[in-house]
Order: C-alpha cells, then sequence, then structure tokens
C-alpha cells in the first residue's frame, strides 16, 4: 500500500495539482487585499460608511456596538452581511479571472486542434546581429 501511496503522490497530475493550489492561494491573498483594501473602501464612503466590512446587523436589536469586532467582543450575535459581500466580490473576481485563463486555453486548444501553430517569436537581437555579422563575414571571404 506504501509503494502504491508513493507512485500515486509522485504522479505529475498531484505535483500540478500542489502548484496550483499553492499558486491559488496565493492569489487568493491578492484578491482578498484588492477587495477590501481598494474596492471596498469607495464602495462603504458612497454608502454613508467608512469601513464595509464593519456593516453588520445585531439580532438582539443592540446598537451600543460601533464595530463588528466590538459586537463580537461582547457577545451579540449579529449578521456580518458586509463580510459576506465581500466573500462574494472575491468569489466574482477570482471566477472571472479563471474564465479569462480557461478560455485562452480554450481558444489555443482550437487553434492546435486545427493546426494552427502559434505565431513565432521574433529571435533576440543579438542572434539577428550574429547572423548579421556571419554573413557579412562570409560575402568578404
Amino acid at each position: 500500500m506504501f509503494r502504491e501511496f508513493r507512485e500515486f503522490a509522485l504522479k505529475g497530475n498531484v505535483l500540478d495539482m500542489a502548484v496550483g493550489i499553492i499558486i491559488g492561494a496565493a492569489f487568493t491573498t491578492i484578491v482578498k487585499s484588492l477587495v477590501d483594501d481598494i474596492i471596498m473602501p469607495p464602495i462603504g464612503v458612497m454608502l454613508g460608511g467608512v469601513d464595509f466590512t464593519n456593516y453588520f446587523v445585531a439580532l438582539n436589536g443592540d446598537t451600543t456596538a460601533a464595530t463588528l469586532a466590538e459586537a463580537k467582543e461582547a457577545g451579540i450575535a449579529v449578521l456580518a452581511y458586509g463580510k459576506f459581500i465581500n466573500a462574494i466580490l472575491q468569489f466574482t473576481i477570482v471566477a472571472f479571472a479563471l474564465f479569462l485563463v480557461i478560455r485562452q486555453m480554450n481558444a489555443l486548444k482550437a487553434r492546435i486542434a486545427k493546426g494552427e501553430a502559434p505565431p513565432p517569436s521574433a529571435p533576440p537581437r543579438q542572434e539577428v546581429l550574429l547572423e548579421e555579422i556571419r554573413d557579412a563575414l562570409r560575402a568578404k571571404g
């Protein structure tokens, strides 16, 4: 059983998946910062609040807490709808980014299936210059 597990764990698919998970975690951190630090503050200002993540409704009607942290510290049951809206925005951004990646992959697969190769990239400038020097030397003698 150990040998079978080792073969499974060392397959390329498992390693690719692990890399994807690590990159996904890093991407999630970037998206969270984008939503929390760039998108939500202007929306919060437009809605008349300073910090959108502090939008909540106290279920027992207690309105003495000014922030979500204060409400939770006081043991007040709350519906933290601001955090929920942040989570929805984060999901939407991640889903859209994945859509763009998958869309490009499908377009590339379709081009390959049709026999179209991606356009060749231009050689580096150094190679072009070396080829010109070589050709000039051949022409001289």
